[in-house]
């Protein structure tokens, strides 16, 4: 069984940023992780890419030949992924073992996650390759200082957990730039009742009932809470992995079968 990370979110979220730095982290604690690109606009890495989807297509020469924007440009790549999935990415997939750990680093467009069926088709793709799948959301911290921005920041985040169908994990990035970490920690994990108080006083009063009803949406799913990343420091990012790990059940295989082979106890 194969382990892999799909991580999304809005565009300048820090998603290439929290692989290079994952991957680093794994590097220092002597841990294989192999990362893939599944941008075809990316040019630049801080990571050593394990797969690249421009090897199959790049925005560059779609936009070139059939004259699209970057925007349309992008979807006509990652449809021509998902028509081949079982051509390119089996291939690919094929030269890693049954226990290897993938972390997706995937583009920025949220319609990707919302309501386009590429990514869905792709997980799909990946479990039945025998790999256990999680989403890692990842959403800029500057959300989390408007009540306005943090319920659109969520609503993103349950678009995503319903399309994708996966273990979810949401993550607040570029926590080092944050000034005042207080400010913050009322949304972490939030209270019904204070998320519609402070909604309220932002909102004018015609809104009152659609308010109360998105914060139960929100609610009613008890799902949507973050975990802040501060890449500055490890212990923030072992935490960030190891709920990831655990969504996944990485290591649980490795740790029965250790248990099957110990010695039986002897009173003897």
């Amino acid at each position: 069984m194969g382990y892999a990370q799909l991580v999304i979110g809005p565009a300048g979220s820090g998603k290439s940023t929290y692989c290079s730095s994952l991957y680093q982290h794994c590097e220092t604690m002597r841990r294989t992780i192999h990362i893939v690109n599944l941008d075809p606009a990316a040019e630049h890495f801080d990571y050593p890419v394990a797969m690249d989807i421009r090897e199959l297509i790049s925005l560059d020469d779609v936009m070139e030949e059939l004259g699209l924007g970057p925007n349309g440009g992008l979807m006509y790549c990652m449809e021509h992924l998902e028509e081949n999935l079982d051509d390119w990415l089996t291939e690919e997939l094929d030269n890693y073992l049954d226990d290897d750990y993938l972390v997706f680093d995937c583009p920025g467009q949220i319609e990707l996650y919302s309501h386009v069926p590429v990514l869905r088709n792709f997980v799909e793709h990946l479990k039945r390759k025998n790999f256990n799948v999680c989403a890692v959301y990842l959403l800029d911290s500057q959300f989390m200082t408007d009540i306005t921005k943090f319920v659109s920041g969520c609503l993103a985040s349950l678009s995503a957990m319903v399309q994708l169908e996966l273990p979810h994990v949401n993550i607040l990035s570029k926590m080092d730039l944050v000034s005042n970490k207080k400010d913050i920690e009322d949304f972490l994990d939030p209270e019904p009742r204070f998320l519609l108080s402070e909604l309220n006083q932002q909102m004018a009063p015609q809104f009152a009932k659609l308010n109360k009803s998105l914060i139960e949406l929100v609610n009613d799913y008890s799902m949507v809470s973050f975990i802040p990343l501060d890449l500055r420091k490890e212990k923030s990012i072992q935490y960030v992995l190891s709920q990831i790990d655990n969504s996944i059940q990485y290591g649980e295989d490795a740790d029965v079968k250790i248990k099957d082979f110990d010695p039986a106890d002897d009173d003897e």
